[in-house]
Order: C-alpha cells, then structure tokens, then sequence
C-alpha cells in the first residue's frame, strides 16, 4: 500500500499544491516566481537565475545555479515552484539547503553574510522584513564582529523546526 500511496503522491503533488499554500502565500510566491523568471516565458532556468542575481550585483558560478535548476525533477514552471516550496515549507528542507540558500550572497563562501548586507536583504528582497522583524530575526541570529554565522543559524533554525514538530 505505500509503494501505491508513493505513487500517487508524486502524480498529485503538483495538483493539489494549489489547496496546500494559503492564497496569500500563493500570490508572494507568484510575485517571486515572476521576479526570477527574468525574460518571462513561464519557466526558470539558468540564465534567469543568472540574470536576477547580476541585478542583485552577485554573480554566483554556473554549477551552483543548474544545480538549483535540477532541484526540480523536470521543467521548472510555476506549478513545480510551487511544489519545490511546499515541501520546503512543510519541514523537509534539509539543512544543506538552507545552507546552499545562504551561500548564494556569500561570493566569496566564507560562511559569513556582513550583517548590513543581510538587512539590506530582508528588507528589499521578497517579503520585505519590516525593522521589528528584522530585529526580531536579530535576536536569535547568531551575528560576531558585524557578520552573520549562517551555518550556526541554520542550525538554529533547524533544531527550532525539530522542536515545534
């Protein structure tokens, strides 16, 4: 019977993901989708991914962003971003995922974000943290000499996930 179930939760996982997300998720999650299909045809792919970053005046190496690409197990339109985050956000997301998130600001993959860079992140980029959020985020963000420690916050963020399970 599980072999069954498997089955069927791979053909309906990206059908049903639309009654998963509530809608005000859904709609962020399609002003982000839209933010990073860059020449708009409704996929994401590397050049997209290239694109969005050199905006953001960052210019990760390739392997890294077909690497985000192959995450998808075929072409990445809205429907299978949608499924890609929902799964993250059910809890699934192993820590090197969230590892690799950070890593993308971190050029030079030192593990450290300067910690104006991260603000200036949070509060420009997709949900636009508001400054108590940002604050709030502060306080548990594990931040020395002016840098965020993102493998120490990860962590974090994963034993808090494990905790509230």
């Amino acid at each position: 019977m599980s072999d069954d179930k498997e089955k069927k939760s791979g053909k309906k996982a990206t059908s049903n993901v639309f009654t998963k997300l509530p809608q005000k998720l859904m709609q962020e999650m399609k002003e982000a989708f839209t933010m990073i299909d860059q020449n708009r045809d409704g996929l994401i792919d590397v050049s997209d991914l290239k694109e969005m970053y050199s905006n953001l005046g960052l210019s990760p190496q390739d392997k890294i962003l077909q690497d985000m690409v192959k995450e998808a197990p075929g072409q990445l339109n809205f429907t299978m971003f949608l499924s890609l985050f929902s799964e993250k956000l059910s809890g699934t997301d192993p820590e090197e995922t969230l590892r690799q998130a950070f890593q993308m600001f971190d050029a030079d993959n030192t593990g450290y974000i300067p910690e104006e860079y991260m603000k200036d992140l949070l509060e420009n980029m997709g949900d636009n943290f508001s400054k108590d959020e940002i604050r709030q985020t502060w306080k548990e963000a594990p931040i020395s000499g002016g840098k965020v420690d993102y493998n120490a916050f990860v962590a974090k963020i994963k034993g808090k996930e494990q905790e509230e399970a």
